[in-house]
């Protein structure tokens, strides 16, 4: 899953990029418990991420590291939490990127996404096309023409107004010439159960969540929106195989401090969780997400911001969605 981390152009060494950290942060911080607050449910690969790396950072830091979750409104209500809370460093969202990059684009925000402060990419994961189980959804190229056959009918399941899976999806409706009708969810576990169940005909979801059902036969993974096909589903083809354009799309989890946090306490956060997702073993626990451990400066993530903040965007324009 090489092409996700040159697509961010992330190629900098982490420690190049951070350079020498001062000395008061190594010295004070952290001196009580940290909180890492994930704004979706748990049961998904944002709930899962910063849990295996607090293990490690709560070694690493010898203090506890407590995983809250504060799902709603695609990641917004979490997110308008941290926004709020004090820049010291001891509450540090770790989210996907809609609550940061995408939200805003679909709904008024009642937070200012650009003041957080970035840390560090924690993972990068492509999206897949994943459905329920149906002879109608056998193959990628069946399902594109079932759904332009039945404009308006397929119900897909996103993580809240303006989350990477609904924009994913605009834009693969658009590029079909189709419509479908969102469901919104607060993230991808009460989605995946949804369709499970059948009442939810698709979902543009990371790798890391659908793999292990599509694995276990409960739903399937009809197509990757990469460049190529990937190496832990090698007979998946890409949607762009499959007669969907350019199509391309992924997902990213990130770290980010409240606004105003001081620079020394954000460098040491960049430079401890490069750290961390540079073990052997949180290397293997990420790859058994169907993710690939992120990297770069704090100045690489809001690069990063800005650019996705920009494509998805021209999707949300170019569909007919306007910003309510």
């Amino acid at each position: 899953m090489k092409p996700f981390l040159s697509a961010l152009a992330l190629a900098c060494a982490t420690a190049a990029c951070i350079g020498v950290l001062p000395a008061q942060a190594q010295d004070n911080w952290p001196s009580r418990p940290v909180k890492f607050i994930v704004p979706f449910p748990a049961g998904g690969s944002a709930d899962a991420l910063p849990r295996i790396l607090s293990e490690k950072l709560a070694q690493r830091w010898g203090q506890s590291v407590i995983v809250e979750n504060r799902p709603g409104a695609g990641g917004g209500i979490g997110a308008a939490a941290v926004a709020r809370m004090e820049g010291d460093g001891y509450n540090i969202m770790t989210t996907p990127a809609g609550p940061v990059v995408t939200n805003g684009i679909i709904q008024t925000l009642n937070y200012d996404p650009l003041a957080f402060e970035p840390v560090i990419i924690l993972a990068t994961a492509p999206i897949v096309l994943t459905v329920k189980l149906s002879p109608n959804f056998d193959t990628a190229k069946n399902f594109i023409a079932y759904a332009r056959a039945n404009r308006g009918k397929l119900n897909y399941a996103t993580q809240g107004p303006g989350s990477n899976s609904h924009l994913s999806a605009l834009a693969f409706a658009h590029s079909i010439g189709t419509e479908m009708t969102a469901v919104p969810y607060g993230g991808s576990a009460p989605a995946l159960n949804d369709m499970m169940s059948g009442t939810i005909d698709l979902f543009f979801d990371n790798l890391g969540s659908s793999l292990p059902l599509h694995n276990g036969g409960k739903l399937k993974i009809l197509a990757v929106a990469t460049k190529e096909r990937i190496k832990e589903l090698p007979d998946v083809p890409t949607l762009i195989e499959s007669g969907v354009g350019d199509y391309l799309s992924f997902t990213w989890f990130g770290a980010f401090a409240p606004p105003k946090t001081p620079r020394d306490i954000v460098l040491k956060l960049n430079q401890d969780f490069a750290a961390a997702m540079a073990l052997p073993d949180v290397r293997e626990k990420f790859a058994a997400l169907g993710v690939t451990p992120g990297s770069g400066s704090p100045e690489d993530v809001a690069a990063l911001v800005k650019s996705e903040q920009a494509k998805w965007e021209a999707v949300a324009r170019r569909a007919g969605v306007e910003k309510k």
